[in-house]
């Protein structure tokens, strides 16, 4: 399903953009291909940098008697889980900016707000890593805050700039064409 996603999210494309406008193409193209980036980021960084220690933390619990021998679906269940969880995970700033677009959030917010978002990040890290140990929930949380901090920059550059000037009938044009 990885390797179709292209032919997937180019026929979904063809059927959606006839009923878009040429303004919401303009933004949505960006948005799909910085999404789909941000998946396979997210996937890779799940499988080469903490699928290893999972997985050797999973085969730990060997002794003298006992003899790890994990099944083939208990191996892919896991990889499963850890891809499709690092991939959302780091649709963080895609979500963020579309957010902020919308003006639901700003930079002042997610400041305000930092403290709250570290601990829902070890949360979620705790709930989505399939092991029980601490390293595991490390190895997504810490880059759980680090695109946090990535969202907040990303807000920063591209979200609503707020405007201070002119009629509001001006400011009500500028937020159309937005």
């Amino acid at each position: 399903m990885l390797i179709a996603s292209p032919v997937i999210f180019w026929q979904i494309w063809k059927f959606v953009a006839p009923g878009l406008y040429k303004n919401e193409k303009r933004l949505l193209l960006p948005f799909s291909f910085l999404s789909s980036l941000c998946f396979l980021g997210g996937a890779a960084f799940g499988y080469f940098v903490v699928f290893p220690p999972a997985f050797r933390f999973l085969l730990g619990y060997s002794a003298d008697f006992l003899i790890p021998m994990p099944a083939v679906n208990e191996y892919f269940s896991l990889s499963l889980r850890l891809l499709i969880a690092f991939g959302v995970i780091f649709e963080l700033p895609i979500l963020m900016v579309f957010l902020a677009k919308i003006g639901i959030v700003d930079v002042a917010f997610l400041n305000k707000n930092r403290k709250y978002a570290i601990l829902i990040n070890f949360i979620i890290a705790a709930v989505l890593t399939p092991t029980p140990d601490v390293v595991n929930q490390m190895l997504m949380g810490v880059p759980l805050l680090v695109l946090y901090e990535v969202s907040v920059i990303a807000v920063w550059l591209f979200g609503r700039k707020k405007l201070t000037s002119g009629t509001q009938e001006e400011r009500l044009e500028a937020e159309n064409e937005e």
